[in-house]
């Protein structure tokens, strides 16, 4: 029987925007985009829901324009999540067999998954991710499962990332309102980097950074799996607010010196003169020297990229051979690779989108790399589980304290 296509749909629900992507997966795998519905955020502060009713009628009216762009119907979605309290930790179980029992079986092999997995976490947070890094056999490491081998020891080495129960819990609940079902739930930057990464820059080692209006999500791969991953609650809005600060500008107008005159690098020549924001009516609304408005950028997005650099495992920076990958927004300030070379010291990137096509040519810009990430995610996700299990499987077992 020939292998059907299937649509999947991701949303993100970010500070700046609320953005839904449909995608087709096709029978030889390749991913063809259908249709995105976006719309500007509201109610929703570092990634986080904050105004409940002005964040519900963003999501709706996105789904909307999702339902129109594509043609189709949804009636669910792959929802990335973010924030400050979702922390990712590597941890590592170990299972010694019985003494009558030299050969690993599939029992053993669970037993040391088990022990990986039950990381200890605050009362209030669930588990969002387990994800198996490899597995060791009397101390060797195993990139898949074991079994079947003589040994002693078996050991499962996963990534788990967990976070605030309750602030998950709003998102989902946001979602299923529309109504809409949630067929999993899925940590931003690993997302992320299911667009901007391939196996061999995994293999070779690469840093995902997804810099947005109000987070900065990061997503570390070495050797060919996930080493660190987290979320740091500065972004572009941080920037726009040093320049507020600075000029005594409204938001809105800061915003838009931020992006027409800003420049991220330390490049004099770039600071040389003044920086003018004109109104509709052509005149100067504010005038700023340009090496004053730089500097105010730059030292925000430096302090920024070094608390991700300080949240790495120790000496992973030398092990990323295949570059540093930068996402999000806010990567689209001019300057802002050099700064990412400047502090990490290697090769700075802006993924590409390979096998995607579709009638839109807007999901090639960086600020869509989650959403369009959640389609890889989703076409993974399909191909390891029979079906995916819905709001009432593996999410709901997530939340059982809360859904009834």
């Amino acid at each position: 029987m020939a292998r059907r296509t299937k649509i999947h749909v991701g949303l993100e629900i970010g500070t700046h925007k609320t953005c839904i992507v449909v995608g087709e997966v096709k029978a030889d795998s390749a991913v063809k985009i259908l249709g995105i519905g976006e719309t500007k955020s509201a109610g929703v502060r570092k990634g986080e829901i904050h105004d409940y009713s002005q964040a519900r009628a963003c999501l709706k009216d996105a789904l909307t324009k999702a339902e129109d762009a594509s043609d189709v119907e949804i009636g669910s979605v792959f929802l990335a999540v973010t924030g400050a309290h979702i922390t990712g930790i590597n941890n590592r179980g170990t299972f010694r067999l019985p003494d009558d029992e030299p050969i690993v079986t599939a029992e053993h092999v669970e037993e040391a998954r088990t022990i990986a997995r039950e990381v200890h976490i605050p009362q209030n947070h669930v588990y969002i991710h387990p994800i198996i890094r490899n597995y060791w056999l009397d101390g060797l490491e195993h990139s898949t499962s074991p079994m079947g081998l003589f040994g002693k020891t078996v050991e499962a080495d996963f990534h788990v990332v967990h976070g605030i129960g309750s602030r998950l819990q709003n998102s989902i609940k946001l979602v299923r309102e529309m109504p809409l079902e949630v067929d999993d739930i899925v940590f931003a930057p690993i997302a992320t980097a299911q667009m901007a990464l391939d196996r061999e820059q995994r293999e070779r080692g690469a840093l995902v950074i997804d810099i947005g209006g109000g987070t900065t999500d990061y997503a570390l791969y070495l050797g060919g799996v996930i080493t660190a991953s987290g979320c740091i609650p500065v972004g572009g809005d941080h920037v726009t607010n040093d320049i507020h600060l600075v000029t005594g500008l409204p938001f809105s107008k800061a915003e838009r010196l931020k992006i027409t005159e800003g420049d991220a690098s330390a490049d004099p020549v770039r600071s040389v003169g003044t920086a003018k924001l004109t109104d509709e009516r052509g005149f100067a609304d504010v005038e700023i020297n340009r090496a004053v408005l730089n500097e105010v950028i730059r030292q925000r997005l430096e302090e920024t990229l070094r608390l991700v650099r300080q949240r790495l495992p120790d000496n992973a920076v030398a092990s990323i051979g295949a570059g540093i990958f930068l996402t999000g927004g806010t990567s689209l300030m001019r300057g802002f690779h050099e700064l990412a070379f400047e502090v990490f010291g290697r090769d700075i990137y802006r993924p590409e989108l390979p096998e995607i096509s579709g009638i839109q040519a807007s999901f090639k810009d960086p600020r869509y790399a989650t959403s369009i990430g959640l389609i890889r995610y989703a076409q993974i996700f399909d191909t390891e589980s029979a079906a995916p299990p819905g709001i009432f499987g593996r999410v709901a077992r997530m939340f059982w304290p809360f859904v009834k």
